[in-house]
């Protein structure tokens, strides 16, 4: 996860990849990072697109992973240090440098914004990044 800047405030960035072809299968925005938003805002969306899978995260964080994934009732394990490395920290790395890019901001001015157009940048990111590890 990582924190982008919209308008005044931040919000989170939450992300999805597939371990074997580094494909972003999902990614998606919250102003909160909390165990509801982490299994019915995003890991339940996941779980209705592709099936229960086990779910991998780079860190022990408390605030979501087992919580969450036992919600759900999907398998949670911890990545090792060179998985963290290579299929996490790689991806994201690139992600951050592509956003930093527009300075982590996305101009918005409205008042109680839901963000969509956020989402559909990120939406549009996510696609080519995935075109460009298919070639």
């Amino acid at each position: 996860m990582k924190q982008i800047k919209v308008g005044s405030e931040f919000i989170w960035l939450w992300l999805a990849i597939e371990s074997e072809t580094k494909n972003i299968v999902a990614i998606n925005i919250s102003k909160e990072r909390n165990m509801f938003v982490a299994s019915r805002g995003f890991l339940y969306n996941i779980t209705k697109d592709y099936g229960k899978h086990p779910v991998s995260t780079a860190d022990g964080g408390t605030w979501y992973p087992p919580q969450a994934c036992k919600f759900l009732k999907l398998q949670h394990h911890i990545h090792s240090a060179c998985e963290k490395s290579i299929i996490i920290e790689r991806t994201i790395q690139y992600i951050k440098d592509r956003t930093e890019n527009f300075n982590d901001y996305f101009p918005c001015r409205m008042k109680n914004c839901k963000l969509k157009h956020v989402t559909n940048c990120l939406k549009l990111f996510a696609h080519f990044y995935n075109m460009e590890t298919i070639s």
